[in-house]
């Protein structure tokens, strides 16, 4: 059952000790010096709100709204204080009391939370539409000819960053149940998502051929529902929750050795199932059974020993380094792994990024909340990359890919974007083929 601030554990909100270590890491304090826009500052907003000391305002949902949750906090906070789990009980309550009202977001969320992603066939078929606009030469000739200043200012702002759809989906890609050529070692599923299905279902392919490669046998439905993390961050947990029982009731974590997920905002929340359906007498066993099987795509790998590719993923020798996904990184600590992967391949000098954990600004759907700081993020992760002086930068999240990947063609910087798991692909492949 969803809970406000007054209803959750009250000794969540005083783990908080204020000892500052949460601020030389949070991007918003760092942009701004101002105490409220610090994680220790929200907390004690939070706080004063359950208390009955402050009211849910307008404001109170702007600074929890300017929130990255990029959990960079969490990382740094002796205490252990769950932020996460303070930062969407904020959001929901800023939802019950309606306190921020507008006809165009409440059109946008019913039209995306409500609607599109709580149904996959519809996400899927919105996908090919807007997949045909944009391989017919139709988005070319409405950026040619301006004609998306015909658009309302928030959707004109918003049209350069519509990413490209993907000729195919992870269902035409990979069939529902695939077989490793070696000796099969495991039985896995592997979950495609929403936005790595219409985007990067190529990524998708790649995960599985390197858990082929690896011994597991795949099964992989053709129709996934979202996951609900975009529901449980934006102040959605009855959707979020409902999502999570249909993911377990698809895909049945007793029936696997392992649960694969290759997107890390995704992965971040497929592992709190556990949490979130608590109280559920129905589904809080199999919850908690999923959150032991679910297993981020980087941790299985280094998990199950990893083969090591006989070649490398390119013609010659190339420089590679890694920008963490937040979520990833703070929400499922995962650091080491994507690291290892990177320097089992052949022929690759791997080099740290300055500043590699720190958010590129794409947060979910903070890019759109958000664009002004949005921007400043992505603006100091591309001069990070440029300096760097490598030849490919990995990433292992849909949405810091994209990102990234925008930033780059705005700087006019050439440097190839690819996911840990797709130059691990790469490498294989290039043995089938000298093979």
């Amino acid at each position: 059952m969803a809970q406000n601030l007054s209803q959750i554990d009250y000794s969540i909100l005083q783990q908080c000790m204020h000892c500052g270590m949460c601020l030389p890491v949070c991007p918003t304090y760092d942009a701004t010096r101002r105490e409220r826009h610090s994680p220790r500052g929200r907390i004690s907003l939070m706080r004063a709100v359950a208390d009955g000391e402050l009211k849910v305002s307008h404001e109170f949902a702007a600074e929890i709204d300017y929130c990255l949750g990029c959990l960079a906090c969490q990382t740094a906070c002796p205490a252990g204080v769950n932020y996460a789990e303070l930062f969407e009980t904020a959001r929901f309550e800023v939802e019950q009391k309606r306190v921020v009202k507008s006809a165009s977001r409440w059109f946008w969320r019913t039209l995306t939370l409500r609607f599109l992603f709580m149904r996959p066939r519809l996400l899927r078929f919105a996908g090919r539409l807007l997949g045909f606009y944009q391989r017919s030469g139709g988005q070319a000739i409405s950026r040619k000819l301006h004609l998306t200043r015909l658009l309302p200012a928030k959707l004109h702002r918003l049209e350069p960053q519509t990413p490209t759809i993907a000729r195919y989906y992870s269902s035409q890609l990979i069939a529902s149940d695939e077989k490793p050529i070696v000796k099969q070692r495991y039985r896995v599923a592997l979950l495609t998502g929403c936005v790595q299905d219409l985007v990067f279902s190529n990524v998708n392919r790649d995960t599985a051929d390197v858990l082929l490669a690896n011994g597991c046998a795949v099964h992989t439905p053709p129709i996934q529902p979202c996951c609900g993390s975009l529901h449980a961050h934006n102040g959605e947990p009855a959707l979020a929750a409902s999502l999570a029982r249909r993911m377990i009731d698809l895909l049945p974590p007793e029936n696997f050795d392992a649960i694969i997920t290759n997107a890390g905002g995704c992965g971040a929340h497929l592992h709190r199932y556990g949490h979130l359906l608590q109280d559920d007498p129905h589904y809080a066993e199999k919850a908690r059974c999923w959150d032991l099987k679910l297993r981020d795509i980087h941790e299985w790998l280094i998990e199950i020993d990893c083969r090591k590719p006989l070649f490398s993923p390119f013609n010659q020798q190339a420089t590679v380094t890694y920008h963490d996904s937040c979520h990833l990184a703070h929400g499922q600590k995962i650091t080491r792994q994507p690291r290892q992967l990177l320097k089992l391949l052949p022929e690759i000098k791997f080099i740290e990024l300055n500043e590699a954990n720190w958010c590129c600004g794409s947060a979910g759907v903070y890019n759109i909340t958000q664009p002004d700081q949005s921007t400043a993020l992505l603006n100091r992760k591309i001069h990070h990359i440029q300096q760097s002086g490598a030849e490919v930068l990995a990433t292992a999240n849909p949405g810091c890919h994209l990102q990234i990947i925008r930033g780059m063609q705005e700087a006019g910087i050439k440097i190839k974007v690819l996911q840990p798991v797709t130059l691990l692909a790469m490498a294989y492949r290039r043995e089938q083929f000298r093979g």
